[in-house]
């Protein structure tokens, strides 16, 4: 550090200092994220209607001694809690994610002595001393430095590393990104140089802090699926309510039994209530992300599994999600001849650009950090190996860093044979042509090519050579008689699967916008590499500030391209975008990503280049960072919310005639038909388990040639409420009249109500087979049928025989066994009542469905 500040003259905080600020400002780090207690989340649980029914039912039951049915309630509560609490028990991790980021390793100078800290420990006034590969621990003040560069793409969004200067006393704080400031930010990573910074802002108060103080404030929303469900719920909540004081009212006036009534009120509340609707939907969510995590995509929030098939809008980062980030050497320019690197699978570069790719090694370190001088040392070991250009003996002597006034470095080099210097030079194209003094004609030839260069989304660095025979090295590169080399093209390259991954996006009517901290050439260049389209029209982030909600929501309708943004910039784009009623789903790897990755609906993280920050605030993340998942994962998520609304009018379908056979009995004078605990064997055991069919059900080949699913139009429409009700209707009606045909034949009570058990399981079944399509019979269904399908049959069929046969289950569900030609008889009148659905599917195309379809729709 000799030729930085005199490192003597710092000495630095005292140990006093520091404590006296650590109790002020408090620890380098963000404030941990509040926690739920257990407690809370358990009241929370308990708060479902179909937990508090079956705690009820429970609590009657001990209180007129039947301590069998009770535990057996008592059992399904506790699995049902066990498992909704260990759902709830997962946290958000953001705040504390970001915490770990902004505190590495920092060496300071306290007390006049060099001590490496932890970066919490770091307070502000600490004198730190930053090189290349370190990780600055908090904002600071650049005091001195020597060509230093930062990488400070997780707060920008810009690829490429920007030079910093010393400040000069007077220049106030800046945002990050852009060139020659005199400011360093925590988080951001130092690619070459080095330097002593003094920290001004630390904790929640520097920028990383302030994106993660952004992130408190976003709430996450509830799914409209959800919402709908919830609401349906509610509904029938509040009608099982009042039948349940009706019920109640009934059996005290005309039986005299008010306990007896609040037992069969409960019942039939417990029958109405559709509590499997999150059930199912927890086992669809837990199943789909499952099976997208098959396709390298990690699920951290499954209720973004069933919004993925109705985002209509895709906002990408372009920095390591439509590219590499990574700096590739494209094209080289020399002695008026382009060649394009990208186009050539050959390794026999022509030999006109070995000096320029030699001097631009020269003028890199031996062993970089930086990404641009490590692939142009990358580079001249796939093209020079071999040759007389690449000098592995040769020693540095001295080195001329970038500075405000001349943005070019220059490496001075001495061979073995001690005779003259070498010089090579790289830097901007109009630092270099300045230290060759060209001509104006052959200068403005030049700059021609460098403007046809950055046209193309490159990053265009030239190169110069000279030669040095005096022993004494002058002070400042304009003493050398530089030559103009060429010059280097540098881009950060579309993933190759992204073009693809952009087409299919279009066709499934999903809309691609990109956001970047990048300069607009450069966003062009990719949009029209990878297919986005309107390429030619774009917003910078400099309009955008200027802009209110009513324009930005006008311009947002047609504009794909938001560049020079800056992360609330971002926030501001997703929040225009769900204002305009679009579901938005949004990629990126920064910190700066993460405000708008959590306000999104979908938010999808990088999880090999992404942070930790990104991963967190996200709702999904590519574990390879590859686009074209994205699209896989829309698929299933359509997929998903198809076989999801089928399993979801099979429940409505089978509800009809649990309600109807707890209800009907009680009107005709009937005997009890079905207790609590035949309620909570088919709700809450067979009816999540036969949903686990539909979820298995494969997808439809044209899926994603279709628009994306309409946000106002509601999972139970008209048609599946028809359909299910008739459904449902038909099996009630069959069942009561086999309930009343067993009951006036002479048999008891218990043998009638195993007739009715036994037909609704079975009932249970064949609605599964009949609603896994509305367009094949069932002989199709059966063929192509998935094996989870058989699977449950066989469960649900041993289970029944359990309850029926086995003395213990028998009695705890009041049930008696049956003979087989009981069961042709149930399985006859189960088929019975179904077969309308069997026949409406065979004249599906005919006139007599046309009007049938007239009358449902």
């Amino acid at each position: 550090m000799d030729t930085l500040l005199n490192m003597n003259s710092i000495s630095g905080l005292s140990e006093s200092e520091v404590l006296k600020k650590l109790k002020t400002d408090g620890y380098n780090e963000l404030p941990a994220q509040k926690k739920q207690s257990s407690f809370s989340i358990l009241l929370r649980v308990l708060s479902e209607p179909m937990l508090l029914l079956l705690i009820g039912c429970g609590a009657l039951y001990f209180f007129m001694g039947e301590a069998k049915d009770a535990l057996m309630l008592s059992s399904f509560v506790f699995a049902v809690i066990s498992i909704t609490f260990y759902q709830e028990r997962k946290t958000e991790k953001t705040l504390e994610a970001l915490r770990n980021l902004s505190s590495p390793r920092v060496l300071v100078i306290r007390s006049g002595k060099q001590i490496r800290i932890p970066g919490r420990e770091v307070v502000k006034g600490d004198i730190i001393i930053i090189r290349e590969g370190d990780r600055i621990p908090a904002d600071a003040v650049v005091l001195s430095c020597e060509n230093l560069s930062v990488d400070e793409s997780l707060l920008t969004g810009e690829s490429m590393p920007v030079r910093k200067l010393e400040w000069d006393g007077k220049s106030e704080q800046q945002r990050p990104g852009g060139d020659d400031l005199p400011f360093v930010y925590s988080g951001s990573m130092v690619v070459s140089g080095r330097g002593i910074a003094k920290v001004f802002l630390t904790g929640f108060q520097t920028e990383i802090g302030k994106i993660g103080k952004s992130l408190e404030t976003i709430k996450d929303e509830d799914t409209l699926l959800h919402k709908e469900i919830a609401k349906i719920v509610r509904f029938v909540a509040i009608i099982g309510i009042l039948l349940c004081g009706l019920v109640v009212l009934a059996y005290a006036f005309i039986k005299g039994n008010i306990v007896q009534g609040f037992l069969a009120g409960l019942t039939l509340s417990m029958a109405m209530l559709p509590e499997e609707f999150p059930v199912v939907l927890l086992i669809f969510l837990t199943l789909g992300a499952w099976r997208i995590s098959k396709r390298k995509v990690l699920t951290r929030r499954s209720a973004a599994i069933e919004t993925l098939g109705a985002a209509t809008v895709l906002c990408t980062d372009k920095t390591g999600t439509l590219t590499l980030n990574k700096m590739e050497l494209s094209s080289l320019y020399t002695q008026g001849s382009f060649y394009e690197l990208s186009d050539f699978a050959s390794t026999n570069l022509p030999e006109k650009f070995h000096n320029l790719l030699e001097f631009g090694i020269l003028a890199s370190q031996k062993n970089p950090f930086d990404p641009i001088e490590k692939e142009l040392n990358e580079t001249g070991d796939l093209y020079l190996k071999n040759t007389q250009h690449l000098h592995s003996d040769w020693s540095l002597t001295k080195e001329y860093p970038l500075s405000k006034e001349l943005l070019a470095l220059s490496h001075v080099w001495q061979s073995p044979d001690k005779k003259d210097f070498i010089i090579a030079s790289k830097g901007a194209p109009e630092a270099i042509l300045n230290l060759c003094h060209l001509g104006a004609n052959e200068r403005t030839e030049i700059l021609s090519r460098v403007k046809d260069m950055s046209e193309k989304g490159l990053r265009v660095l030239g190169g110069a050579r000279a030669v040095f025979s005096k022993n004494k090295l002058p002070k400042n590169q304009h003493d050398f008689a530089f030559k103009f080399v060429g010059l280097f093209g540098f881009i950060d390259p579309a993933r190759s699967t992204a073009p693809g991954a952009v087409k299919e996006a279009y066709d499934a009517g999903i809309r691609v916008i990109m956001i970047t901290g990048d300069y607009p050439g450069t966003a062009q260049y990719i949009a029209r590499k990878i297919g986005i389209k309107n390429p030619e029209h774009y917003i910078t982030g400099e309009k955008l500030k200027k802009m209110d909600l009513p324009e930005l929501r006008e311009k947002i309708k047609t504009i794909n391209i938001f560049a020079r943004v800056m992360p609330e910039q971002k926030l501001a784009i997703v929040n225009a975008l769900k204002a305009n009623g679009e579901i938005v789903a949004m990629t990126g790897d920064g910190v700066n990503d993460a405000p708008a990755l959590k306000s999104a609906h979908i938010g999808i993280a990088m999880g090999e280049r992404g942070t930790d920050v990104a991963r967190e605030a996200a709702s999904l993340v590519l574990l390879n960072d590859d686009f074209s998942s994205i699209v896989a994962a829309v698929r299933l998520g359509r997929r998903i919310f198809d076989n999801l609304k089928r399993a979801m009018g099979y429940i409505l379908a089978v509800h009809v005639p649990i309600a109807g056979m707890s209800l009907l009995p009680l009107f005709f004078d009937f005997p009890v038909v079905l207790l609590p605990a035949h309620i909570a064997f088919l709700e809450l055991i067979i009816d999540p388990a036969c949903s686990i069919v539909f979820e298995s059900e494969k997808e439809d080949p044209k899926i994603m040639k279709r628009l994306p699913r309409n946000l106002h139009q509601p999972m139970f429409n008209r048609k599946t409420v028809v359909i299910s009700m008739l459904q449902g209707l038909g099996i009630l009606l069959a069942i009561f009249v086999l309930f009343i045909f067993t009951i006036k034949s002479g048999k008891g009570e218990l043998e009638a109500r195993s007739f009715a058990f036994a037909a609704l399981v079975l009932a249970n079944l064949l609605l599964i087979i009949v609603n896994l399509s509305w367009n094949k019979n069932i002989h199709q269904i059966l063929l192509s049928a998935n094996k989870t399908l058989f699977m449950v049959f066989a469960g649900a069929l041993f289970c029944l025989f359990v309850v029926l046969n086995i003395p213990f289950f028998s009695s705890l569900f009041h049930l008696t066994p049956l003979r087989l030609n009981d069961f042709f008889l149930i399985a006859l009148v189960v088929i019975i009542s179904l077969a309308w659905f069997e026949i409406l599917k065979l004249f599906r195309n005919t006139a007599v469905l046309g009007r049938l379809k007239e009358l449902i729709y």
